[in-house]
C-alpha cells in the first residue's frame, strides 16, 4: 500500500473515532444516555477507602502532559528517541484536541452539576468536561510510542488497559463522567490514528 493511502487510511480512521466521541458526547448530553452516564457516575465514585483513593491519585496523574513530557525523556535517555519524539508529539496533539472540544462544547463537570452527591477527592478543575483530556493524552502517547518501541501483545494491551485505569480514575476522583471519559479515548484513538498514517 502506498504511503498515500497509508495516510488517507489514518485520517479516515481518526475522523471515525473522532466522530464516534462527538456521537456519544450527543447521546449523553441529554435523556436516556444522560440517565445511563449519570448512573455510571455514581457507580464509579463511590466511596472505597483511602488506599484507593491514594492510588487512583496516583494513577490519574499518569495522563497529564506533563507525565507524557516525562515518559518521553525517559525514552530520549534510553536511546529510543524516535519513540519518545513520536509520543511526545501524539500527546501534544490529544491536549491541543482536547482543549480545543471543551471549548467548543461546555459541559459542567460533576460536581458543578450535582453538587451534594458528587465526592471530589482532588482540587477541581475549571475547563468543561467534555471529553476528558488525561486518558486521550495517554492513549495517544502509549499508542504512538509503542508503535515504534514493537512492544509484545500483552505489552501494547497493558498500555492501553492503563489509559483506561487513568480514565476510571477520573470519574472515581469526581472529575468526569463515563462519557467524558470514554470521548476522551476516542479522541486519543483519534489522533494516534491520524499521526500513524502521516509517518
Amino acid at each position: 500500500m502506498s504511503s498515500r493511502a497509508v495516510g488517507v487510511r489514518g485520517v479516515l480512521r481518526g475522523a471515525g473515532s473522532v466522530g464516534l466521541a462527538l456521537a456519544v458526547g450527543a447521546w449523553t448530553s441529554g435523556g436516556r444516555g444522560r440517565e445511563l452516564d449519570e448512573r455510571a457516575f455514581r457507580a464509579l465514585n463511590r466511596e472505597r477507602g483511602p488506599g484507593v483513593d491514594a492510588a487512583l491519585r496516583g494513577i490519574t496523574e499518569l495522563g497529564s502532559i506533563w507525565a507524557s513530557v516525562g515518559g518521553a525523556a525517559v525514552l530520549a535517555l534510553a536511546g529510543r528517541r524516535r519513540a519518545a519524539a513520536q509520543g511526545l508529539a501524539a500527546a501534544g496533539a490529544a491536549w491541543l484536541a482536547g482543549q480545543g472540544l471543551k471549548r467548543v462544547f461546555r459541559r459542567p463537570r460533576p460536581y458543578e452539576s450535582d453538587r451534594g452527591a458528587t465526592r471530589l477527592r482532588i482540587h477541581p478543575p475549571r475547563a468543561s468536561s467534555w471529553p476528558s483530556s488525561h486518558p486521550a493524552v495517554l492513549l495517544a502517547f502509549v499508542s504512538a510510542a509503542g508503535r515504534e518501541l514493537e512492544p509484545p501483545a500483552l505489552g501494547r494491551l497493558g498500555l492501553r488497559a492503563l489509559a483506561g485505569a487513568v480514565g476510571v480514575s477520573r470519574t472515581y476522583l469526581g472529575v468526569h463522567s463515563p462519557a467524558d471519559v470514554v470521548g476522551g479515548l476516542l479522541v486519543g484513538r483519534g489522533v494516534a490514528a491520524v499521526l500513524d498514517g502521516r509517518r
